[in-house]
């Protein structure tokens, strides 16, 4: 599953550990949910498929007792959870730059938020890596060469280094989500 834009730059400002989001199960963040009635403005919903339910459950009530940010959860069939979490609207700027595909003209402040460089761990060997996020703020000249290559044309420094922002890929659709995963 692709990480969408919401997971990727809204999800580290919620200031929960990568390693712990991963070992609850978590897969993708939006910033809605096409089954729900009410849609809650300046949101994120976090997909969840727990292996271990107690261990999640555990998680989601250390997670109410750290943060008042939670607006709701719930449950899917075939055991989904979704937690809805309020964004901090400090960085609503930077959230209206993210949204418009203006990624490298975040603030020094945003970009600070997310690590420079990560540990990638593959085969039992470690090796440190740029982030993802760095290189996309920073327009890092692999991420330049890849355009270029996959776009075949010349580069332009007006031009951002990922996707834009789609709305129907950042809403969740758990139908087509439980889809993807029958076929």
């Amino acid at each position: 599953m692709k990480k969408t834009i919401t997971s990727i730059f809204m999800v580290p400002t919620l200031n929960v550990p990568k390693d712990v989001l991963l070992d609850n199960g978590f897969l993708n963040a939006y910033v809605g949910d096409v089954d729900k009635d009410i849609e809650y403005e300046n949101s994120v919903y976090l997909l969840f498929l727990p292996e271990d339910i107690l261990k999640f459950r555990e998680f989601l009530d250390d997670e109410y007792e750290r943060t008042t940010t939670i607006i709701e959860d719930y449950d899917y069939l075939n055991g989904y959870v979704v937690i809805v979490y309020k964004l901090n609207m400090k960085w609503e700027t930077n959230f209206d730059l993210i949204r418009q595909g203006r990624y490298s003209e975040t603030t020094d402040d945003f970009q600070k938020l997310f690590r420079k460089v990560i540990k990638i761990k593959k085969n039992g060997l470690h090796r440190d890596e740029l982030s993802l996020q760095y290189r996309i703020f920073n327009k890092t000249e692999d991420m330049i060469e890849y355009w270029q290559d996959k776009l075949g044309i010349d580069w332009d420094d007006n031009f951002e280094v990922w996707d834009g922002y789609d709305i129907a890929k950042e809403t969740l659709n758990i139908k087509l989500i439980t889809k993807t995963e029958l076929v």
